[in-house]
């Protein structure tokens, strides 16, 4: 089945999938079959639909080779498709890295004014896949739903570039959207960061550096299933290693080729959940999935907070598979949890208040 879907051209395959989604809920019950449960949860319809369709096309996020593996992201990126969320204005620019420069665009809802917060939002995709046009949709979304600018970050992608230099990229990312705020249009003062999966990680990196090396620092998190520590394997990983979008294969591929050095995956710039102290870091919005082998090492990275005295909340969405951000533009259930975390980050960055930002963020003794 999947060869004779491959030829057919990815607009008709996207008009396909989204037709399927419109219809009355018993036919979507009926094509996605029964009920899936385990662990307790029970996968939400729209998931377990996505994944009875997934199951009878090419995509996945691995391939042969990470060149390949990003072809096959874009064309599935094509094939979700979706209305652009309107209002939003866009503007391309290129970043300065350590030895070159990078791609970023900046998002602009029509009708804010200058001075408004930002986003420093990094796409996941394992380091090794993903760039600014898989994750324009959800950008676009938070822009509009969050009201704030948001600033989307084309790190370098291993395995050409392998750790720490995502890392590396994350932080000069962060650190020029702060001194070049203003010509943002941006408040140098109100700069969050965030992102998914991969780029969780990534800005989960940028907070722990500031924190530690000085510097101004993200005044707000905004973390969708991050990967926090690579070096363990956590019961969600052998749970859902098959079966739900991200598997197990997909984890040790993206692991292999970010950082090969087995050794290496205990260094808190990409195992963040074993650094040392956790104190300082900004208020926390962060999401797990309950059918997601990253379930378990982002909920402990959440206690982690807590336990530091960060202000976070902890959200697991018990019905929800990984990667649901990029699924916006089908099922409600996606939305539903992508317009939760837009209100949050909206909140989180409305209740700031200069006068306290010292006090809040300082490391405590």
């Amino acid at each position: 089945m999947s060869r004779v879907l491959s030829r057919v051209p990815l607009s008709v395959q996207g008009a396909a999938l989204h037709a399927v989604f419109a219809l009355p809920r018993p036919m979507r019950r009926l094509v996605a079959g029964p009920p899936i449960r385990l662990d307790g949860l029970e996968l939400a319809l729209d998931a377990q639909l996505l994944l009875r369709l997934v199951a009878l096309s090419e995509m996945s996020l691995k391939a042969e080779n990470p060149a390949a593996a990003r072809t096959r992201l874009e064309a599935g990126r094509t094939m979700l498709g979706g209305p652009i969320v309107p209002g939003v204005r866009t503007r391309n620019l290129n970043l300065p890295t350590t030895d070159g420069t990078m791609p970023a665009r900046l998002y602009e809802p029509s009708d804010l004014p200058p001075g408004s917060p930002l986003l420093v939002f990094y796409h996941g995709g394992g380091w090794v896949i993903g760039s600014i046009d898989t994750h324009d949709g959800i950008c676009r979304y938070l822009a509009k739903q969050a009201s704030l600018r948001v600033l989307s970050v084309g790190y370098r992608l291993a395995p050409e570039y392998p750790f720490p230099v995502a890392a590396d990229d994350a932080v000069a990312a962060y650190r020029y959207a702060v001194e070049h705020a203003e010509g943002l249009g941006a408040d140098p003062a109100a700069v969050a960061v965030g992102g998914d999966s991969a780029g969780g990680n990534l800005a989960i990196v940028v907070c722990l550096d500031t924190v530690r090396g000085g510097g101004p620092r993200p005044v707000f998190q905004l973390l969708f299933y991050p990967v926090t520590d690579p070096s363990v394997r956590r019961r969600s990983r052998d749970l859902f290693a098959d079966g739900f979008f991200l598997t197990d294969d997909d984890l040790t591929w993206f692991e292999d080729h970010y950082c090969p050095d087995v050794e290496r995956r205990t260094d808190p710039r990409i195992a963040v959940l074993l650094a040392e102290d956790l104190r300082g870091l900004p208020p926390t919005y962060l999401a797990t999935a309950g059918f997601d082998p990253l379930r378990d090492e982002g909920n402990a990275f959440a206690d982690r907070l807590r336990e530091a005295g960060v202000p976070v909340v902890k959200r697991q969405h018990d019905d929800l598979i990984h990667g649901y951000t990029s699924f916006v533009s089908l099922g409600s259930r996606f939305r539903e949890a992508v317009s939760e975390a837009a209100g949050a980050l909206r909140t989180g960055l409305a209740l700031r208040s200069r006068a306290n930002v010292v006090d809040i963020f300082r490391p405590t003794a």
